[in-house]
């Protein structure tokens, strides 16, 4: 029964049931943007416009980057539906993306150990870690809605792939007595440019995926600095970055021809051309808000429905007379549902004036709840469940069931991520030439949380890209040590 359970096919016969699960039981199919990836997607699709439908024209628009509605489109052809009949197979075919990235999370585990510990028995390594991703459910519940980060994700476990490769193939510079040979056949410029490669396709559906190829980049140059070699980090970086860049110049190419800008992502507030986005409004969100259900009240409610000034939260207002200039300036807005530009630099001078005041809740305290929120949650926004783990007892009394099923999921995130810690380190002690992935590893999170840290709305799913790397990571914390490992041969380096 144990070696039954142990083989791939049942984890992945158990995976695609779990996926399904969500699918048929909880389909949520539209959710935040997918209206808009549907309407690019439809356009492209029937008039071969990258474009929006405003007051019933056709705009071409660069308001999101191009992945997306290009996979939505290449399944609107395929099935020959568009929009919400199509939506079922779009689904589906995120089951089957997800499944493929479970595998290159699976290898990327065996990419580590074999960098770790040479050749080493591979078997173990790919059983725990298909196990873990397979059955992860917060990367199965988002193939029931159309949304990037199903594709995105299984794009970063490639990624993670080829960091692995392109830093085994520099193995000779890192521990040149331990050279791998035969596993990397290939020059560290082949890896370099798949790598870069990898990053753009990510960039594609997320504009902010660049940060992994400068986290690595800069993790790298360490290790390289150290051995007097940066003449040729510089040049591997160089290479990386320019497939990269030729991977996004397509996009580059059609916004300056139909927009006349040359830009090689989408904007940063994802704004059409003739919108001016609300900067002093976001920034007085920025002096106070962090938790998520605040975006569903207030961030996601302006220009499109009346904002009730009871649910935005005490922390917001410093003294009674700013709570009294927000609720005017909140009952103006509710009047026209839109923000004037002369409203908007009031909020913007109330954000001036609390940040001078607690210049540390602005840039520190709030930005590190942010990452909080986004980090450590039950990872559940897409399941008919309230979210609230605290106070326990007031959640044990309103629904005792949905509080026991939204904890699991809580402290399932938990262990997921101590898991990660423990493989990390554990990595990190035994095996000097897997330093620099792991070194990568960790540059790469803290920039992307930083980054996170500072977009308007603090959604936990911006992070679900870095999970094939948590999950690597996990899964190496209780996979054996081989036996045949070159811990001698460390230790005599």
């Amino acid at each position: 029964m144990k070696r039954v359970f142990s083989h791939p096919l049942i984890a992945l016969a158990l995976g695609l049931w779990l996926r399904l699960f969500f699918l048929l039981k909880y389909p949520v199919a539209s959710s935040g943007d997918t209206v808009l990836y549907e309407d690019l997607a439809t356009n492209w699709f029937k008039h071969h416009v990258y474009a929006m439908t405003v007051d019933g024209s056709i705009v071409p628009v660069d308001i999101r980057m191009p992945g997306y509605p290009a996979f939505l489109s290449l399944i609107y052809s395929l099935t020959g539906r568009v929009g919400p009949s199509a939506r079922t197979c779009v689904m589906f075919a995120q089951a089957a993306i997800d499944l493929l990235g479970c595998l290159f999370i699976a290898c990327a585990v065996v990419y580590l150990f074999q960098t770790a510990f040479g050749l080493a028995n591979k078997n173990p390594a790919f059983r725990a870690a298909f196990w873990f991703a397979a059955l992860c459910p917060f990367l199965a519940n988002y193939n029931a809605v159309l949304l990037t980060e199903t594709i995105v994700t299984c794009v970063s476990a490639i990624a993670f792939c080829l960091l692995i490769r392109l830093a085994a193939s520099c193995s000779e510079l890192f521990d040149p007595i331990a050279r791998l040979k035969a596993s990397w056949d290939k020059s560290p410029e082949y890896w370099a440019a798949l790598f870069g490669l990898s990053v753009g396709a990510m960039t594609l559906f997320r504009p902010e995926s660049p940060i992994f190829l400068i986290s690595a980049w800069l993790a790298l140059a360490w290790f390289f600095w150290k051995h007097r070699e940066l003449r040729r980090w510089f040049k591997l970086a160089l290479i990386s970055a320019l497939f990269c860049v030729a991977t996004l110049s397509p996009w580059a190419i059609r916004n300056a021809i139909t927009l006349h800008e040359f830009q090689f992502l989408a904007p940063k507030d994802a704004n059409l051309p003739s919108e001016h986005p609300p900067y002093g409004f976001m920034a007085w969100e920025k002096t106070w808000l962090y938790r998520l259900n605040d975006c569903y009240d207030v961030t996601w409610k302006l220009n499109e429905e009346p904002i009730n000034l009871s649910d935005i939260p005490p922390r917001a207002f410093d003294s009674d007379s700013e709570k009294l200039a927000v609720a005017a300036l909140i009952a103006q807005h509710n009047q026209s549902l839109s923000l004037t530009p002369e409203q908007d630099a009031a909020f913007g001078q109330i954000a001036k004036q609390r940040s001078s005041r607690h210049p540390l809740r602005t840039f520190l305290w709030i930005p590190f709840q942010r990452a909080l929120t986004i980090w450590f949650t039950p990872r559940i926004e897409l399941l008919p469940l309230s979210g609230n783990v605290f106070p326990l007892r007031q959640s044990w009394e309103d629904d005792s069931t949905d509080q026991l099923v939204t904890a699991g999921f809580f402290l399932l995130n938990i262990l997921y991520l101590v898991l990660a810690l423990c493989g990390f380190l554990r990595l990190w002690k035994l095996s000097p030439r897997i330093r620099p992935v792991l070194f990568a590893i960790a540059v790469y999170l803290l920039l992307r949380t930083a980054f996170l840290t500072t977009v308007e709305a603090p959604e936990p799913r911006y992070v679900l890209v870095c999970f094939p790397l948590l999950l690597a990571l996990a899964a190496a914390a209780i996979v054996p040590r081989p036996a045949q490992d070159v811990s001698s041969r460390e230790k005599s380096a």
